[in-house]
């Protein structure tokens, strides 16, 4: 790799040039007294070295340039100042070392980063911070093997791209690499996908498929999204992983496939296993080396760096020229959560290449969502597990409440959706968002009330209160909301229980017992 440094400090210039030399790195040395921008742009080195001027703007914007370019910066201070050191880090440096450290560790902190401009470049996964170090050492490390690989991160932190570096620096980098986004395929043609099927065995069969394990023979298969699979497929997919050998769909020949298999989730499998939706055996066998690709919130200091990519690589691509980001801008970019990761970062950084005003960028330019966001929150509805579920279920006291449970949680997320919706709108009055004046017709009205104020974007003022109608507040005990629900659709049914249990999906055992809860009196007026 190249690297130019910069005479300013001669004695560290000189010997770190040398030493440089001597691992094979081709380096030049520049003087200030020559036009040290001018070398940079002749050389494109891959590192640029600034043995002294930290402070000096002549030498902040050859940094500048050098970042620009997708180079690397180390800067050598005067002394072990943390402040310095911090400001030049936000601003793109690499590292910044102290000149009162030997010679010799001066040069190991070179020679990682130099390390980690190799990693990079050979991986195509950007970034300078230690969980992407750490990566990058890891792919490195089980890329010679053939074992399986799971590969586990967020959505859009880049999954694919370690799957594609494992490939690239593995013995197989010159055979097929075949990627398949398992949970894009329905569950009936999954299984024809990934094994291949005869002509004839299924409607619509006209012809023989080969299926991707057949087409990574000898290569690298990325099963992407592999916490999708069903069941019935993971149980095929495990035999054939230990076995080594597929069978066609209809078919009865035994095909030998030599793949080496790098699965990918955005979901903890781990947890999957736990509520028996992944077999524990197929876990175990995908999970024979791992990599935890880390959320870019978790990396925020790598943003600068992707930042900088984006924009070079983007411009290019649409070919417009692009005037560069203010600190305050960057430091917002730097400063936001990313729920989207680098996939958010890069769709962003692509809109404000394509629209840029014709200057350089600044923090009124980035949009609002990204200014105002802070570290971001995640939105219900989220999922409930099968675990979660039961135990809720059993809390109630019976599998015959298990229907007005169910309905219930999905009116709890509703209502918080209803409280997001409403907080965006704006509405005049507060209290709308955290009480919710709903006419029903047992759990069935409950869903429909909510889906009709929902849409219409409705306040308080806009809804009559009928006599059957329940009010819901936020935080309120599932036994009051369950009482509600009973006593305001007895009132629909004009006390007709059998009805009221109709439409509660519920017994008329289970209503008496309700009611003997709830109201006593009414009970005492059946059995009498």
């Amino acid at each position: 790799m190249k690297v130019l440094l910069t005479l300013t400090d001669v004695e560290p210039a000189v010997r770190l040039n040398a030493m440089l030399e001597e691992i094979g790195h081709g380096t030049e040395l520049a003087s200030p007294l020559d036009d040290i921008r001018a070398t940079l742009e002749r050389t494109r080195p891959d590192l640029l070295i600034l043995t002294g001027g930290l402070v000096d703007s002549y030498y902040l914007q050859l940094a500048r340039l050098q970042l620009w370019e997708g180079g690397a910066v180390v800067g050598l201070a005067e002394r072990d100042d943390a402040e310095l050191r911090q400001r030049l880090r936000v601003l793109g440096f690499a590292d910044v070392l102290s000149k009162t450290l030997p010679v010799e560790d001066l040069f190991e902190g070179i020679r990682r980063v130099l390390e980690r401009q190799r990693l990079s470049r050979e991986t195509g996964l950007i970034g300078q911070s230690e969980p992407i170090r750490e990566v990058l050492v890891k792919v490195e490390q089980i890329a010679p093997v053939s074992s399986t690989v799971l590969v586990e991160g967020e959505s859009g932190t880049g999954k694919e791209l370690v799957a594609r570096a494992i490939h690239r620096l593995g013995p197989r980098r010159s055979r097929p690499f075949i990627a398949v986004n398992v949970g894009a395929l329905p569950d009936t043609l999954l299984e024809s996908e990934l094994f291949g099927h005869e002509k004839g065995s299924f409607t619509g069969a006209a012809e023989r498929r080969i299926g991707r394990f057949e087409l990574a023979h000898t290569g690298t298969l990325f099963l992407d999204e592999i916490g999708d699979i069903p069941p019935s497929t993971q149980v095929k997919l495990l035999r054939v992983l230990e076995s080594r050998e597929l069978t066609r769909v209809g078919g009865t020949q035994v095909i030998p496939v030599d793949v080496r298999v790098v699965a990918a989730t955005n979901r903890p499998l781990r947890d999957q296993v736990a509520e028996g939706s992944f077999r524990a055996d197929l876990y175990y066998r995908l999970n024979v080396l791992h990599v935890y690709l880390p959320p870019l919130r978790e990396r925020k200091d790598d943003v600068p760096l992707l930042v900088r990519t984006f924009v070079r690589d983007l411009s290019r691509q649409h070919d417009r020229p692009f005037h560069g980001i203010s600190a305050e801008a960057m430091q917002l970019l730097q400063e936001y959560a990313w729920p989207g990761n680098v996939r958010e970062l890069r769709n962003l950084i692509e809109s404000m290449v394509v629209l840029a005003p014709g200057r350089e960028i600044q923090a009124a330019d980035i949009p609002s969502a990204i200014r105002e966001g802070g570290e971001g929150v995640r939105l219900l509805p989220v999922r409930i597990s099968r675990v979660e579920q039961e135990a809720v279920v059993g809390a109630l006291g019976g599998r015959e409440l298990e229907f007005i449970l169910r309905n219930l949680v999905e009116l709890k997320l509703q209502v918080e959706e209803l409280r997001r919706r409403l907080d965006e709108e704006r509405l005049r009055r507060a209290e709308w968002a955290s009480e919710v004046h709903v006419p029903v017709s047992g759990v069935h009205g409950l869903e429909a009330g909510l889906e009709s104020a929902m849409s219409g974007g409705i306040g308080p003022s806009d809804v009559p209160m009928p006599s059957n109608a329940i009010v819901l507040k936020a935080g309120m005990p599932m036994a009051d909301i369950e009482r509600a629900a009973i006593e305001a659709t007895l009132r629909e049914t004009r006390g007709n229980r059998r009805r009221a249990a109709e439409l509660l999906g519920i017994g008329e055992r289970t209503l008496y017992r309700k009611l003997r809860e709830y109201q006593p009196e009414l009970a005492d007026e059946e059995s009498a």
